[in-house]
């Protein structure tokens, strides 16, 4: 029975072949473009984590329709890389810099911000050494860190790109985005295999990493494929990344979107860029603005 099976398959694949690699390919693109998952959120003040810290102008208090298509929030361009978060391996939380400066500032700069426990004298040893201990449970948050400490040759670790690439690898398959991603550019400055860059972009956008997404977006426009690259702008605008915003502003200036396709985008990237500020947030990023002008 089971071979009989298999032979009618074989004889009826190229009648078949085509309408099933469009099925597929339309499968693909709905897992692909479908709301991504909701943000993780600080276990201090339950803020979602932003991707990378934006410093918000003032918006006018009025309807979206009646805000300028110029007007949005705008990034620090000075503060598109640091750190959005610091990784605790004592209790495996990850706490957002406004959390962690508030608490360092209040006087407790020797313990842990969530768990409390003592980091008094910790040496770079020990604290591999726990970073080690949260691999061995499958914490993917640990590899991704170790894999970064490798990548700059930090907490006394030599470079090792190979040891990178391993720790990131075991992070993505355990379905971590932002390692997806570094995996990507990795592949991408490489030189590598541009459908590996691909995969990996797309599983951090599908996870939820607007930067990968705003990557695709681009990828898309640059083949042509302009209606592809605008729906993955406004899905990763909506989240609060300003490039695909600009992308988006530029798209509308050159005619490819109309405003009133992106007036729900803008509407949503107003309301994350907000959403995300707090007192304790926007004292780090203005002592890092002080910082960087120095």
């Amino acid at each position: 029975m089971y071979a009989r099976q298999v032979n009618c398959q074989k004889n009826h694949w190229p009648k078949h072949k085509k309408e099933c690699k469009q099925r597929a390919a339309e499968l693909h693109d709905e897992a692909l473009f479908k709301d991504p998952p909701a943000k993780e959120d600080c276990p201090i003040c339950f803020l979602s984590m932003p991707l990378n810290f934006i410093h918000c102008i003032s918006l006018p208090p009025a309807t979206i329709a009646s805000v300028p298509i110029y007007d949005y929030a705008m990034a620090n361009e000075e503060l598109a890389n640091p750190e959005t978060r610091d990784y605790y391996e004592c209790c495996g939380k990850s706490i957002c810099n406004g959390c962690s400066e508030s608490f360092l500032s209040s006087h407790n700069i020797y313990m842990c911000p969530f768990c409390k426990a003592e980091r008094l004298f910790k040496t770079d040893e020990e604290s591999v050494e726990g970073l080690m201990k949260r691999i061995e449970v499958n914490d993917a948050d640990a590899m991704f860190e170790l894999a970064k400490y490798y990548k700059f040759g930090s907490l006394g670790l030599q470079q090792d790109q190979e040891r990178v690439i391993e720790l990131m690898t075991k992070a993505a398959e355990l379905g971590h985005c932002h390692a997806h991603f570094f995996l990507g550019n990795i592949i991408h400055d490489e030189g590598g295999d541009l459908k590996k860059v691909k995969f990996h972009y797309e599983a951090a956008a599908i996870a939820g990493h607007e930067g990968a997404r705003h990557n695709l977006g681009l990828d898309d426009y640059n083949s042509g494929k302009k209606e592809r690259a605008v729906r993955h702008w406004k899905i990763a605008a909506s989240a609060g990344e300003y490039h695909a915003m600009e992308h988006l502003r530029k798209s509308y200036e050159k005619g490819i979107v109309s405003r009133d396709a992106i007036n729900s985008t803008l509407t949503a990237y107003n309301n994350f860029c907000a959403e995300m500020r707090s007192k304790a947030r926007d004292a780090y990023i203005s002592s890092l603005s002080t910082f960087v002008r120095r």
